[in-house]
């Protein structure tokens, strides 16, 4: 996925209908989807191996050239029957005007699709983490998700399956070792109104009961995440409060750094409060933006400490 930017000033309403004319000053590319998760795990130290899809043509060539730069490993399928999805957002005066979308949602075509089981099975070997980022673009399937499921668990070390769902098809993610929704996705998955923290604690456990992940890791937006280590074991880590100017790429910093974190080690409570400081960082940034190590580290040693919160079932 290419993430396109282009920066102007607005300088007039239009004759033709009531918006407003952006005069483009400077344009920027940069990595977005899966792509953006990669240049995190990148830039926090880590080994990423990106696989995927992109179209035979200028913009997946560019997400190539862009993934070499960033000195990121790539295994991409390409397809001439798929346009690689672009992303352009127009940006005034330090604000979001309109995002423009291309992008191809079927399903991949067997060739394709078994093209890119054997690329993943090719790459297992060694690694400490699976990212599954999901954008509902038609490359994560049932086939794909059962190989990734087999292929793990057939490792000398089984890697964690972590999932980033952005799909209707909740049920391609049952069994992930760490599945971590946003609220919608929440609400949407367990079928319940999700506002207020009851109606978060029915919600994960009603997820827990359909999908069986081992662990849930639920984004609450400004109050933070909840996470919950098992059914029974819940707990809300407060967002560390800064000036949010995009939160484009902020879910994709939360995976990295969890996925980085508990392949080298932490515990998964400790993964959070270090993802959480991730994304704190970046939505004070504009587009998909990465955080550093040395930053990652600065923000927890120096920032205030999150009070966590333990949540009960009190039903």
């Amino acid at each position: 996925m290419l993430d396109h930017y282009l920066f102007g000033e607005v300088e007039r309403i239009s004759p033709e209908a009531p918006v407003p004319v952006v005069r483009v000053q400077r344009e920027r590319h940069l990595l977005g989807g899966a792509g953006n998760v990669a240049k995190n795990v990148a830039s926090l130290g880590g080994r990423p191996v990106l696989l995927g899809v992109c179209g035979d043509d200028d913009a997946g060539r560019a997400v190539g050239a862009l993934l070499e730069n960033e000195g990121i490993e790539a295994g991409l399928v390409a397809d001439k029957a798929r346009a690689t999805t672009i992303k352009t957002r127009i940006i005034a005066r330090g604000q979001q005007v309109v995002r423009v979308d291309r992008e191809i949602k079927e399903p991949l075509d067997r060739e394709r699709r078994e093209l890119l089981i054997r690329a993943i099975g090719s790459h297992l070997s060694g690694v400490g983490a699976v990212i599954v980022s999901d954008y509902g673009k038609g490359v994560v399937s049932a086939p794909v998700m059962d190989a990734i499921r087999e292929l793990a668990a057939a490792a000398a070390n089984p890697p964690l399956v972590i999932v980033d769902p952005k799909t209707y098809q909740y049920d391609l993610y049952h069994g992930a070792g760490l599945l971590t929704p946003n609220l919608k996705e929440a609400a949407e998955c367990s079928g319940l109104q999700v506002s207020g923290k009851t109606q978060i604690i029915k919600a994960g456990h009603a997820i827990f009961k359909k999908l069986r992940p081992k662990h849930l890791l639920i984004t609450l937006g400004a109050e933070g995440i909840a996470l919950f280590e098992s059914p029974g074991k819940i707990t809300r880590i407060p967002t560390v409060a800064r000036n949010v100017f995009d939160v484009t790429g902020a879910g994709d910093t939360v995976i990295a750094t969890l996925a980085l974190g508990l392949a080298g080690g932490l515990t998964l409570l400790e993964a959070c409060i270090a993802a959480n400081a991730a994304a704190g960082i970046v939505v004070g940034r504009v587009g998909a933006a990465s955080v550093s190590l040395e930053e990652l580290r600065a923000a927890i040693a120096h920032g205030p400490t999150p009070e966590l919160e333990t949540w009960l079932d009190e039903n």
